[in-house]
């Protein structure tokens, strides 16, 4: 496999950021997206489904933003343009991406400094794209490639329950929980979803 991570947009909607992502990919691909990156996986795959061969979806979410969610975002936006990048993103972790009984001051701080990295710019073009973002059910239920959807035992930001609901709509697809991971897998058990990554992509 060659590996593609896609490079930080400064786009503000969910579509046109998937434009700029296509522009680095092959002709033919597997789409492996995790949180806004699964939302973005499945616009890429509802503009070219005969491109994509397999897709995984991450902690993700395939509906729309709920109304309590949205009006949170302008708060943010205002505290960011503020210089309060930090304070904003201290919330967002503790209140939703992490295990709420164990300490993991190590991914915390890791999460932080890629927050900083990307700076306030994509953070708010980010926050945008996702507060306009559309419901990919008809696009899930027209999926025809395998699918492996996989979501943290404890993730609070998109539940077991919207993931169990991904797998009744794609026809082919698996569903994989992780435990002892939260909204993160990817970085709180590394070595688990690794394994079940590698086993699936090679069948």
């Amino acid at each position: 496999y060659m590996v593609c991570a896609a490079p930080a947009s400064t786009a503000d909607t969910i579509e046109n950021i998937a434009f700029e992502i296509l522009r680095y990919l092959p002709t033919k691909f597997t789409l492996i997206g995790l949180s806004m990156g699964g939302i973005l996986a499945m616009e890429i795959i509802k503009k070219v489904p005969d491109r994509v061969m397999k897709i995984v979806l991450m902690d993700t979410n395939y509906k729309s933003e709920t109304a309590e969610i949205k009006s949170r975002r302008l708060p943010q936006i205002k505290l960011v343009n503020e210089g309060l990048l930090d304070d904003v993103m201290c919330q967002q972790i503790k209140n939703y991406y992490l295990r709420t009984d164990r300490k993991n001051q190590e991914i915390f701080d890791l999460c932080l400094s890629m927050a900083n990295d990307l700076g306030k710019e994509i953070f708010i073009n980010q926050s945008k794209a996702l507060s306009t973002r559309k419901d990919y059910k008809s696009t899930l239920e027209n999926i025809k490639v395998p699918s492996l959807i996989i979501c943290g035992e404890y993730d609070r930001l998109c539940p077991i329950r919207v993931h169990r609901e991904m797998e009744s709509l794609i026809e082919n697809s698996t569903l994989e929980i992780i435990p002892d991971a939260a909204h993160l897998p990817t970085l709180e058990q590394p070595a688990y979803l690794n394994k079940i990554l590698g086993k699936w992509l090679l069948e």
